[in-house]
């Protein structure tokens, strides 16, 4: 298969992803670091048509909001049917909880299972 059949496979496109339904509630309080770890996310290689399984650490330091937690579940199981690269999927969870949060602080690494004998680690941190 050459890389212009993929996208005749079976998912949605990117735009597909259900960032509207992230949301917050107010912090107020001491400056603390927060971790969000999932094991249950997924997506579509869009190459292969393959799921791509990971888990999803977040670690934030909030300015003035925190991610409420249920929005963040459905958020991400919104990516399930979407067709995007294991470093795409990275760098949009990213920009789209920096965009909610505004945060002091955001890292997200993705660690995806073993494909082809090949483990994959995908990770953005802000300065």
């Amino acid at each position: 298969m050459n890389h212009s059949d993929s996208l005749s496979l079976s998912c949605e496109s990117p735009d597909h992803i259900r960032t509207d339904i992230l949301q917050t509630f107010p912090y107020e309080g001491k400056k603390q670091k927060i971790t969000y770890v999932t094991r249950e996310f997924s997506a579509v290689c869009p190459f292969s048509g393959l799921p791509d399984i990971a888990s999803v650490e977040i670690v934030y330091i909030p300015r003035h909001v925190c991610l409420e937690l249920k929005s963040l579940k459905l958020y991400l199981v919104s990516y399930r049917s979407v067709g995007i690269y294991q470093e795409h999927a990275t760098h949009r969870l990213f920009s789209d909880i920096e965009n909610v949060l505004t945060p002091e602080y955001l890292k997200v690494v993705t660690r995806y299972a073993t494909r082809g004998g090949i483990d994959a680690e995908c990770q953005i941190e802000s300065s």
